[in-house]
C-alpha cells in the first residue's frame, strides 16, 4: 500500500477515535522548497535515498491554518530558515486529508508524514 493511501487510512481511523471538537485545531502542512535545497550537504545527509525527480519539501505542524503558518515563514516570523528563504508554495494534496487534529496527534503525524514522504523519495526537511 502506498504511503498516501496509508496516511488516508490513518486519517480515517483518527477521525473515528477523535471526533472533531474544539481541541482539534492543529494541522500538519507540507511546503514545496526550491530544488537548490536538495544540494545542501545537511539535506543530502538526511535523505540518502532521495529521488531527484520529486520535490524538496518541508514538513511542519501548527495551531494556525497552514496558509497562515506559511505566510509567517515567508515574513520571517518564527520561521524555519529553509522555508523563509526557499519556500515556494503549500502542497495541499499531501496534507489536507489529515487535518485538523489534536496537538498530540499532530506531533506524531508530523514525524510520520515526513518519514512516509522520505520513503517515497521526496527530499524532506522538518518533520521533527
Amino acid at each position: 500500500m502506498s504511503g498516501l493511501r496509508v496516511r488516508a487510512e490513518q486519517a480515517r481511523e483518527r477521525r473515528r477515535r477523535f471526533p472533531r471538537g474544539p481541541s482539534h485545531h492543529h494541522n500538519v502542512y507540507v511546503v514545496e522548497l526550491d530544488p537548490i535545497v536538495g544540494t545542501f550537504p545537511w539535506v543530502r545527509a538526511e535523505n540518502p535515498r532521495r529521488d531527484s525527480s520529486k520535490p524538496c519539501v518541508y514538513v511542519g505542524m501548527t495551531g494556525l491554518s497552514p496558509e497562515e503558518r506559511f505566510e509567517n515563514h515567508r515574513r520571517g516570523h518564527k520561521d524555519a530558515s529553509v522555508v523563509h528563504h526557499h519556500g515556494r508554495r503549500l502542497l495541499h494534496a499531501l496534507f489536507e486529508h489529515l487535518n485538523p487534529m489534536p496537538f498530540e496527534a499532530a506531533q506524531q503525524m508530523e514525524r510520520d508524514l515526513a518519514e512516509d514522504l522520505r520513503r517515497e523519495g521526496y527530499t524532506v526537511t522538518g518533520g521533527h
